[in-house]
C-alpha cells in the first residue's frame, strides 16, 4: 500500500519517540517546518541498524544482503528523487528539500555492514574509522538542516556524533556484550587492566570508565563551540540533547561505574524539563 508523505514522516517520528526519546523531546524545539527532517534522518539510521541488530536468528550473510538491498533501494530512490517506500519516502523528501550529500549515507551503510563482521576495535583511531560513518557523518547530514551561522562549525558537529555515540557505548557495555562486540579500545582495555567479559565493575574498570568518560566530555567540550555557531532554534534543539546525552555520563558515576548491574538512564520527566529550561533559556 503506497503511503502519504504526511504518513511517512508520521511513521519516522513515531520511530524517533520509542526508540530514541531523548532525542525526540529535543526535536520538539525546532521550528516546526524543520523537525520533522530530524526525524526522517533518525529514521533511516534506525531502519538499517534494525538490520544489522534485530533480524531474529538470520546469520550475518542474510544480514549483509538485506542491507545491501535496503541500501541500493535508498540510493535508487535518491537518484530518482522519490520513494514509494513507508519510511525512504520521508528520507528521500528530506534529501531533496537540503541537497544532502549521498555520500553521507554511504559512509553510515558502511559502519552498518563494519557490525557484522567486526567484534573489536584496537585503538581509538581505530575505532574513530568505524565512528565516522556511525556517528561523525550524522552531525554532518543534519548541519543543512539546522543552519549553522559559520562553515567552522563541522568538526565540531562530528565531534558532537562521536560523543554521542561514544555516551551510547559507555552506557551499552553489556547489551554490547551480549551481541559479541566491545566498542571501548583494546589498547584502553589493556592499559587499564579492564576486561568486560569478567562484568564486573572492579578497580581496573573504574579506572578505564573515568578515562573513557573524561575523553568523551572533550568531544562534548568541542561540540559546545559548534552549537554557539547555530541561530537560537536549532541551538535550542541540539543543546538539550547535549544536555541530556552527557547526563548520562553522570547517571553512570552516579553507578559508580557499574554499567553491567543496571543501564544508566535518565527520567523522561527530567527531559522534559531540561527542554522547557533550555527553550526559555534562548529567544
Amino acid at each position: 500500500m503506497t503511503v502519504t508523505l504526511e504518513e511517512s514522516y508520521a511513521r519516522c517520528k513515531s520511530l524517533n519517540k520509542r526508540f530514541a526519546p531523548t532525542y525526540f523531546w529535543a526535536t520538539m524545539l525546532l521550528p516546526r517546518v524543520k523537525r520533522h527532517h530530524v526525524w526522517a534522518l533518525y529514521a533511516f539510521c534506525r531502519y538499517a541498524d534494525d538490520i544489522v541488530d534485530d533480524l531474529g536468528p538470520a546469520c550475518p550473510e542474510a544480514r549483509a544482503a538485506a542491507l545491501s538491498e535496503f541500501g541500493d533501494r535508498f540510493f535508487a530512490d535518491a537518484e530518482a528523487r522519490h520513494s514509494d517506500d513507508p519510511v525512504l519516502k520521508a528520507v528521500v523528501h528530506t534529501v531533496n528539500a537540503f541537497d544532502l550529500d549521498l555520500d553521507g549515507f554511504l559512509r553510515f551503510l558502511r559502519s552498518m555492514t563494519m557490525d557484522l563482521t567486526v567484534a573489536a576495535y584496537e585503538t581509538w583511531d581505530d575505532l574513530l574509522v568505524y565512528m565516522d560513518g556511525s556517528a561523525a557523518v550524522i552531525g554532518e547530514l543534519m548541519l543543512p538542516i539546522l543552519e549553522p551561522t559559520d562553515p567552522a562549525a563541522l568538526p565540531h558537529a562530528r565531534d558532537l556524533g562521536d560523543a554521542f555515540q561514544l555516551t551510547n557505548f559507555l552506557r551499552d557495555v553489556a547489551e554490547d556484550l551480549d551481541r559479541g562486540r566491545v566498542y571501548l579500545p583494546q589498547a584502553d582495555l589493556r592499559a587499564f587492566g579492564a576486561d568486560p567479559w569478567r562484568r564486573d565493575a572492579d578497580d581496573a574498570w573504574r579506572a578505564l570508565m573515568r578515562f573513557e568518560i573524561e575523553r568523551c566530555r572533550e568531544l562534548y567540550r568541542s561540540a559546545d563551540l559548534g552549537i554557539e555557531m547555530l541561530p537560537p532554534a536549532s541551538a535550542r534543539c541540539v543543546g538539550a540533547a547535549r544536555t541530556l546525552y552527557s547526563q548520562i555520563l553522570d547517571r553512570i558515576e552516579a553507578m559508580d561505574h557499574d554499567v553491567f548491574a543496571a543501564r544508566a538512564r535518565v527520567p523522561t520527566a527530567h527531559k522534559l524539563a531540561v527542554a522547557g529550561r533550555t527553550a526559555l533559556r534562548l529567544p
